[in-house]
């Protein structure tokens, strides 16, 4: 009986333990949910689990000083709010030797911007920086988008 008890106080204790490691096991997904704000790297998300529920919007250089790159995620900052509203994930590849799903399916040529709509067939490719404001007209022209919106003028949002 008393080695018993003891099994079960230190398979709670192990259990207990790793809780902050479970805590800690979020998905993109959910972090995204979270911040719709945050950045995120290509090695930390795939193009599956983002189908239908976000456009991701994918940055590449082949190094992070390349200024395209900075001007480009400098444009992105200051809209942030207005890509969150049209479920735009943001990610960033800037190691070409790391040859992510995203650098395979896009193929970049140094800098590149592709946005990719929400059933993953690429929207839009830009060998240079877009503004939000440029980016937004793009995605409010998208039937997807469009259907989304006036669900939520049916809905009265």
């Amino acid at each position: 009986m008393k080695l018993l008890t003891s099994l079960r106080w230190a398979a709670t204790a192990s259990l207990l333990a790793a809780a902050p490691l479970f805590a800690q096991a979020t998905t993109v997904l959910e972090r995204w949910e979270e911040d719709r704000t945050q950045v995120f790297t290509s090695d930390e998300v795939t193009m599956a689990e983002l189908q239908w529920l976000a456009r991701p919007l994918v940055v590449f250089a082949d190094t992070p000083n390349d200024p395209r790159f900075q001007q480009q995620m400098d444009r992105l900052a200051a809209g942030l709010e207005d890509l969150a509203e049209r479920d735009v994930i943001i990610i960033t590849d800037t190691d070409p030797a790391a040859e992510s799903e995203w650098r395979t399916e896009l193929r970049p040529r140094g800098y590149m911007m592709a946005l990719v709509a929400k059933d993953g067939r690429v929207a839009l490719r830009k060998p240079s920086p877009w503004s939000v404001r440029e980016l937004s007209r793009s995605i409010d022209k998208m039937p997807l988008r469009q259907q989304e919106i006036a669900d939520r003028r049916a809905l009265g949002g």
